[in-house]
């Protein structure tokens, strides 16, 4: 790997990114969807399939309808591919935004790559250090008309919130489609598991291009995933006819995980309510008024989902949360495909699962007991300490990480077993500082977060 570039050099050298243009055809019931952005001589052209396509939608949806949808996927796909150089200015020529739209990209960009910013030590605060330009003309699109019926997108990521919300939804008695984005063993499990009979297929390929100028020294970094997500799923409801969006995301998201230059940090930004109503707002507005999006989790922490989950024990060896799982690397080595043992992810789900689970089935689960690995201190004491950054994951708050500690304690306390290594360090440097942690730990199984857009009718499913 060549010297890491400054952020001073590659702003100068490369002072625009451009969103030139977006094409897409149907092929074998396949829609192929290709973008093209340009950085100086650099060119990206990025794909995306989406498979078995319902023709009979497909034949009667208006172009402009498809245009329109298939321009957003490809904003929110640019930052993937500007993050490499970090330009001043990303000019959009493929399609139309209007002065309010620019201003809500400017926002998803700044608090979406956060934690590109912070770990790149990137001062994101100077001013016109981002501007949004539009060369193209103006355009009306339309966003209502096509849609019918009351049917459900539930996209999978295969971690115990997808399988919570499969069962969840179920509940509601009506149709289900899974989507699931380049699908992996277990999302596929999950699914089968769960008697999703139809499934959503999307295949999407990152550039090698940007993978080699990652290990060149370009810059690299986390993008808001959930993000993508959410516009891909608008794509997939209009070319599905599908009513209903329904994600995973909890009230945990929320918190965020430092401060850096005076702003919250939060690897989650996507995940959290503040994106889920902006988003609505913004779908509402330019992509489809028909579609409902919103996340079903909400109202809860993660480690009462957790609880709802071990409810779920068909799928404990299915699920994986684990990050480190799925990551290349930029294509330096082969994906891991299981739980890793020792990252700040799988001890939180191991912290907030333990109380809930017998040991037999937390051990089937990670194949090791994670609270005997005095290793993993470190790890703890950045899931529980507010002075400390909290891992850059996606894992809940610091007091339902203690919360899970103390219960953990607790049974293991009532049954006078020993302590293992980590819940005798929580008893000797954490507990201590909780005088209330009972009440504490009580308010957070009973929480009911209102700042939620779960309709009615389905918030008796979540008890």
């Amino acid at each position: 790997m060549q010297k890491k570039k400054t952020i001073t050099e590659l702003r100068k050298e490369y002072p625009e990114f451009h969103y030139e243009s977006f094409s897409y055809k149907e092929n074998s019931n396949n829609l192929k969807i290709s973008f093209v952005f340009r950085c100086n001589n650099i060119i990206f052209k990025p794909k995306i399939v989406i498979e078995d396509l319902d023709y009979s939608i497909f034949c009667l949806l208006d172009k402009k309808v498809l245009d329109n949808l298939i321009f957003h996927l490809g904003i929110i796909e640019l930052f993937s591919y500007w993050k490499a150089f970090c330009s001043p200015k990303i000019i959009i020529s493929a399609g139309y935004l209007d002065k309010w739209q620019i201003n809500w990209w400017k926002d998803l960009l700044i608090n979406g790559m956060g934690q590109y910013f912070f770990e790149n030590k990137i001062d994101f605060t100077k001013d016109k250090f981002i501007e949004f330009l539009c060369t193209a003309k103006r355009e009306e699109y339309p966003v209502s008309g096509f849609i019918k019926g009351k049917a459900i997108i539930l996209p999978i990521g295969g971690g115990k919130d997808s399988a919570t919300s499969i069962e969840i939804a179920k509940k509601t008695k009506q149709e289900i489609s899974c989507l699931v984005l380049n699908p992996i063993r277990n999302t596929t499990k999950m699914v089968k598991t769960g008697g999703i009979n139809n499934k959503i297929i999307c295949r999407r390929k990152i550039e090698e291009k940007l993978l080699e100028l990652n290990r060149d020294g370009y810059l690299n970094g986390h993008t808001p995933f959930v993000g993508y997500l959410s516009f891909l799923s608008i794509l997939c409801a209009v070319l599905f006819n599908k009513k209903y969006i329904v994600f995973s995301n909890e009230k945990s998201s929320n918190e965020g995980n430092t401060i850096f230059k005076d702003r919250e940090i939060n690897h989650q930004y996507s995940k959290t309510f503040d994106f889920e109503k902006k988003f609505r707002a913004y779908s509402q507005k330019y992509l489809s008024t028909e579609v409902e999006y919103f996340s079903l989790l909400r109202p809860l922490y993660e480690i009462q989902i957790a609880r709802l989950f071990s409810k779920n024990p068909q799928y404990f060896n299915i699920f994986l949360s684990c990050n480190e799982a799925q990551k290349t690397y930029s294509g330096t080595r082969e994906k891991l495909g299981n739980w890793c043992g020792n990252c700040s992810k799988c001890l939180f789900v191991y912290i907030i699962l333990s109380p809930f689970l017998s040991k037999k089935e937390i051990l089937e689960i990670f194949k090791k007991d994670m609270f005997e690995d005095k290793g993993l201190i470190k790890t703890l004491q950045e899931l529980t300490d507010e002075k400390k950054v909290k891992p850059l994951e996606c894992v809940g708050t610091r007091n339902e990480s203690i919360a899970g500690l103390y219960l953990s304690w607790k049974i293991n306390n009532a049954l006078n077993k020993k302590q293992p290594k980590l819940l005798e360090y929580f008893e000797k440097n954490i507990l201590p500082n909780h005088k209330n942690i009972e009440e504490e730990t009580k308010k957070i199984l009973e929480n009911w977060d209102k700042n939620n857009f779960v309709p009615e009718e389905w918030k008796k499913y979540l008890a």
